[in-house]
């Protein structure tokens, strides 16, 4: 009898401790700043999901799930699929890459373009142009970037990258095309972000620790995450003028920085990606997927997001316009 009562108290005691922390985690994550999943009508996916047998994009607007598109964990040959670049063009069609190929679905989830990785190669980066013409680049040896209109189906231009290794898995994650024509590309396996002109020839770099995501900013700098928690804003002198790291914001355990964007109020908003960092997924929950901060490195948003939703490991994030989002039946 009383080595029953034992482990009844046992088992209380353990539950109430389960109960303290649980609490705990959720008075944490109460004091986050920002609305939640309030604060940005927002695009999201993050590649290397795999407590579930799909990834997903997520559509997020005033502070719910609105819309999501699935893909399959594995492809039919059993290779791993993955969710690293998306985005929305100004008709609501959402461009994206699954490192298999890459894809163009419609609010009604109809693919109305699709490419595939040849063998031995893979498509980590994409870009919607207008309504009507995509790029992608090809991580390979050679890599081959190329511009397609996806009405008439042809190539209208395709263009080569150099590169440091001959795996293609680490080549390439953001590669774009600037207003002027001119690549920027962020070389992840040569630990460099170069810009090249439209005859191939580098009219910019910047040597800087594993580049994952770089983007020209409107005056003229370059903003750039890396694979160690930094970003670094760039002038066209390669001077580094601003950069964030975990020094500036201790409260909030930084990550792989995968995607990082200047939004027009001037705050930086980045995507927190603890996949490879945090190797049991169960500790993935209570981590911060998303982050904004001002030019001053104040925290205005965190979020965290793994519990109805559960979005998963942050790799990509665009925000979105309400004017064209209203315009869209899908996303209302």
């Amino acid at each position: 009898m009383s080595l029953k009562r034992t482990a009844i108290g046992i088992f209380i005691v353990l539950l109430s401790g389960l109960f303290v922390v649980s609490i705990a985690q959720e008075k944490s994550l109460a004091k986050l700043p920002g609305k939640g999943l309030k604060q940005h009508d927002f695009l999201y996916t993050g590649e290397w999901e795999y407590r579930k047998q799909v990834q997903t994009i997520y559509l997020i607007r005033d502070g719910k799930v609105k819309w999501t598109y699935d893909i399959p964990f594995k492809d039919s040959t059993g290779t791993m699929e993955e969710l690293g670049d998306a985005t929305m063009r100004p008709n609501g069609n959402v461009v994206f890459c699954t490192k298999v190929g890459a894809r163009e679905v419609t609010p009604e989830k109809k693919t109305v373009w699709n490419v595939h990785a040849p063998k031995g190669t893979e498509i980590h980066a994409v870009q919607a142009i207008g309504n009507d013409k995509v790029m992608y680049v090809t991580n390979g040896v050679p890599a081959i970037g190329r511009v397609v209109n996806v009405k008439t189906g042809k190539t209208e231009r395709e263009f080569t990258l150099p590169t440091g290794k001959k795996s293609a898995h680490l080549q390439f994650r953001r590669v774009r095309i600037l207003d002027s024509g001119n690549i920027l590309a962020a070389h992840l396996d040569s630990d460099m972000v170069a810009e090249y002109d439209i005859q191939g020839k580098t009219v910019w770099s910047f040597k800087g620790r594993g580049p994952w995501s770089a983007s020209r900013l409107t005056n003229g700098n370059t903003l750039i995450s890396n694979y160690h928690n930094t970003i670094n804003e760039v002038d066209p002198n390669g001077k580094v003028v601003w950069q964030l790291n975990q020094s500036d914001i201790p409260e909030i355990k930084l990550f792989i920085i995968q995607a990082a964007e200047r939004l027009p109020n001037g705050n930086t908003l980045f995507a927190n990606w603890c996949g490879a960092d945090v190797k049991d997924s169960k500790k993935w929950p209570g981590t911060v997927q998303l982050v904004e901060v001002t030019k001053d490195k104040k925290v205005v948003w965190a979020l965290s997001e793994w519990d109805n939703p559960d979005l998963g490991p942050a790799s990509s994030i665009q925000i979105l316009d309400k004017k064209m989002l209203n315009k869209i039946k899908a996303y209302k």
